[in-house]
């Protein structure tokens, strides 16, 4: 008989568990350029493209248990997936107008996060069919904002990532202009957390270096050393593996920040 109570107890206990609902992840969206794009979702990646590499494509490894119980008050599960749905050569205008921003808000949900870096094509004159002068810049990062709100989702505001130059003095300056500053004046009249990653990642990349940031950041290749590059590469924009990880790194930890600010 009792062999009987203990088999419809354990039965019981399993047909509740079953019934527990296990929490959602909460997704990470990231919108923005090339500097945040996963390239591994691009086909023939390591043949082609490889080392190349955005910040958003290792984020993910941020968002482990552990560290997510840093970020409680942010990320509201016991789990987080982050969707790059960043895409080169975009600004905040093509972004939106090539229908990636709708795709963003169609399976956007309360309590997800959207990190917003757009500046680096929006700043670029030369090239009219990206370009987005300061005040379109700043009316398409109200728009995101605000329809990431009325989602229910949190938004923050990412200022575009520094590229390798202007150095002085050993000192890596801003080659984005007035833009950085259109963000924080955004995000200071919406309220919205605010990820200040143009000085940041100027500032770690000074303590670095100049020749360190070159060779081991930024896509500056040697010939025949990788696949894609059989000539080498200059490239003081995007970044190798080793350098997205350091500035996605830059972000976590800024998360972190926001987080203890969180009500």
């Amino acid at each position: 008989m009792k062999k009987h109570k203990y088999l419809i107890a354990a039965l019981g206990t399993v047909l509740l568990m079953s019934f527990i609902v296990k929490p959602k992840p909460v997704k990470i969206y990231l919108i923005g350029d090339s500097t945040v794009a996963d390239y591994t979702l691009d086909e023939g990646y390591l043949q082609k493209k490889y080392p190349i590499t955005g910040w958003g494509q290792v984020f993910q490894q941020f968002f482990k248990k552990d560290s997510l119980k840093k970020l409680n008050r942010l990320i509201k599960s016991d789990s987080a997936l982050v969707i790059d749905k960043a895409k080169g050569g975009r600004s905040t205008r093509t972004f939106f107008e090539e229908g990636r921003w709708k795709e963003v808000l169609s399976t956007l949900e309360k309590n997800d996060l959207v990190l917003i870096q757009f500046g680096h094509n929006d700043a670029a004159k030369d090239k009219p069919e990206r370009y987005v002068d300061i005040p379109g810049y700043k009316d398409f990062l109200r728009m995101y904002v605000k329809e990431t709100r009325a989602k229910g989702a949190l938004p923050i505001l990412v200022t575009p990532v520094t590229r390798n130059y202007p150095w002085k003095d050993g000192k890596l300056g801003s080659a984005h202009g007035e833009y950085p500053q259109a963000v924080k004046d955004v995000a200071k009249e919406l309220n919205t957390p605010l990820i200040d990653l143009t000085s940041l990642s100027a500032s770690f990349f000074t303590t670095k270096g100049n020749e360190f940031v070159s060779k081991h950041y930024f896509m500056n290749l040697d010939s025949a050393k990788y696949e894609a590059y059989p000539k080498g590469q200059k490239d003081n924009t995007h970044f190798q593996p080793e350098g997205a990880k350091a500035v996605a790194q830059l972000i976590y930890n800024e998360l972190k920040n926001i987080n203890r600010k969180t009500n």
